[in-house]
C-alpha cells in the first residue's frame, strides 16, 4: 500500500513511520494541510491518514474538500478531541474510520490492515456485471457502482459502499453493532458504536425517505436491511 500521512507531529510521524517499514508499507508524510492536499493531487494513494489539527487546513476542511472530489480513497482520522460530536463531525464529513490520540501504533496498523484486507479482497472479486441484485439495488462490487432503481447512486465513500454490499447480501437480518464493525470495519469491537450509528445515517440520506426506509433500527440490537416497506416506483 501507498499511504500519505498529514500529520504535523514529528514523533508520531516518526513512530508510525516505523511501523510502516516493518510491515512493508510504502509512506509519505506532510505536515501542513494545504500541502497535503496538493500531494493528495499529485500522485495516487491507497490511503490517506489526517490529523484533526493541522496548520494551513484542518483536518476536518481537508477531508470534506477530498470527498468531494474523490469518494474511493479509504481515510483515517486521528483525532485528540474525545467528544462524540468531534468525532461524529470527522465521520460526517467522509472518514471511514478514526483513531483517537494518544493511540498504539498496532491499533493504528489494524485499522490500516483491515482497510487493506477489504481493499484486496474488493479488487480480486471476480463478478458478472451486477453480482448482487435486491429487489430495488444492483451492485457491482468489481466496478464499486450502484443503482437504485435502474439509477446511479453517487458518491458512496468506500464504508458506505461496503456497508450496503454486506447488507443488501444479508436482507432482513438483524446485526449488532460491534458486529458490523468486525465484519464490515474489519477489526473487533472497541466501543466505538457511533462509528456505525454516522455510517447509516449518512446511507440513510442518500438511499431511501422516511416513510419509505431501507435501513431499520432494532432498538437495543442493531440494523437491519429490509425493502418491505418501500413502494416500486411505477410511472
Amino acid at each position: 500500500m501507498r499511504i500519505l500521512m498529514i500529520e504535523d507531529n514529528e514523533s508520531v510521524c516518526s513512530m508510525v513511520e516505523m511501523f510502516f517499514s516493518k510491515e512493508g508499507i510504502s509512506g509519505e508524510f506532510v505536515n501542513n494541510g494545504l500541502d497535503g492536499y496538493s500531494r493528495f493531487k499529485a500522485e495516487e494513494w491507497d490511503l490517506l491518514i489526517i490529523d484533526w489539527m493541522l496548520p494551513g487546513m484542518d483536518g476536518v476542511s481537508l477531508c470534506r474538500k477530498i470527498r468531494q472530489e474523490n469518494n474511493s480513497i479509504p481515510i483515517i482520522m486521528l483525532t485528540a478531541k474525545d467528544s462524540e460530536s468531534d468525532q461524529v463531525l470527522g465521520l460526517e464529513m467522509g472518514a471511514d474510520d478514526y483513531v483517537t490520540k494518544p493511540f498504539s501504533p498496532l491499533a493504528l496498523m489494524a485499522r490500516i490492515k483491515a482497510v487493506a484486507r477489504r481493499y484486496n479482497k474488493s479488487n480480486s472479486d471476480s463478478l458478472e456485471s451486477f453480482g448482487i441484485e435486491s429487489k430495488f439495488i444492483k451492485i457491482n462490487k468489481e466496478t464499486r457502482e450502484v443503482l437504485l432503481n435502474n439509477v446511479p447512486i453517487p458518491n458512496l465513500t468506500p464504508k458506505e459502499f461496503e456497508l450496503l454490499y454486506y447488507f443488501v447480501q444479508h436482507p432482513r437480518q438483524v446485526f449488532s453493532r460491534d458486529q458490523l464493525l468486525e465484519r464490515v470495519w474489519g477489526y473487533q469491537f472497541y466501543g466505538d458504536e457511533r462509528t456505525v450509528d454516522v455510517h447509516i445515517k449518512r446511507l440513510r440520506k442518500k438511499i431511501g425517505t422516511p416513510t419509505q426506509p431501507f435501513f431499520h433500527t432494532v432498538w437495543g440490537v442493531g440494523y437491519k436491511f429490509d425493502e418491505s416497506l418501500v413502494e416500486t416506483n411505477e410511472n
